[in-house]
């Protein structure tokens, strides 16, 4: 299978194989942009698990290091459907622009309620996995998994990835914007969601060492 790229900074897979099993499907289109899902990476027999990039678009390094891996990845014991979000507004890349003044930030949390929401909270998914970026906002905690509802199965799920790997910590950030967008209402109507959170500001090959952790730390979870 090949790899998958990004087309105009965004984060749209342009070159994903379609095999018997794999399949591309756009799910929502309107003004404000576009949503896809790429169904049945990993194991098509296996159980199934959601991954959502693009819910914040000026984070989008780190969705590419995403959706550039993960179609590469083989021996998974899981389905994975990926969603991909693209705005229609113009965005340049994290770290450019204050948080409070990202593009296509409330875009991309609300094309998440709309189009991504549903398919996961009806879709048989055992867990969903929002992969997202930040700007160094929190201190030493560079890399790091969390889930927005305390308590939940998603939270759980959450500190079993951190702890059965070296470099993602488990953190819970006092704010987030997106919660209420996705993984709250998942969480709440019961599918575990968490979010992986990833610097920006570090090295590419960092990137990828880290993305691979968690991939193969879902990968291993015992749902």
């Amino acid at each position: 299978m090949s790899a998958v790229f990004i087309h105009n900074g965004q984060s749209n897979p342009e070159n994903v194989t379609v095999t018997a099993d794999v399949s591309r499907e756009l799910i929502g289109n309107d003004s404000l942009g576009s949503v896809e899902v790429i169904k049945n990476l990993g194991n098509p027999d296996g159980k199934k698990i959601a991954y959502v990039v693009g819910v914040h678009p000026l984070e989008n390094d780190t969705h590419r290091t995403f959706l550039n891996l993960m179609p590469t990845m083989t021996d998974l014991n899981y389905c994975y459907d990926v969603y991909v979000i693209n705005v229609s507004e113009d965005f340049s890349t994290y770290g450019q622009l204050l948080p409070d003044d990202q593009p296509g930030r409330q875009t991309g949390q609300d094309l998440a309620l709309k189009y991504v929401y549903p398919q996961i909270v009806n879709g048989s998914y055992e867990l969903a996995v929002d992969v997202h970026a930040h700007g160094g906002a929190y201190g030493e905690h560079n890399t790091f998994v969390f889930s927005p509802v305390s308590g939940s199965e998603g939270e759980k799920l959450g500190q079993n990835v951190s702890g059965s790997t070296q470099n993602i910590s488990y953190y819970d950030p006092q704010f987030t914007t997106s919660g209420p967008y996705l993984t709250v209402p998942l969480n709440e109507n019961g599918v575990p969601a968490f979010y992986f959170e990833e610097n920006s500001f570090i090295s590419q090959d960092i990137k990828d060492l880290h993305m691979l952790e968690l991939i193969k730390a879902v990968d291993n979870l015992k749902l």
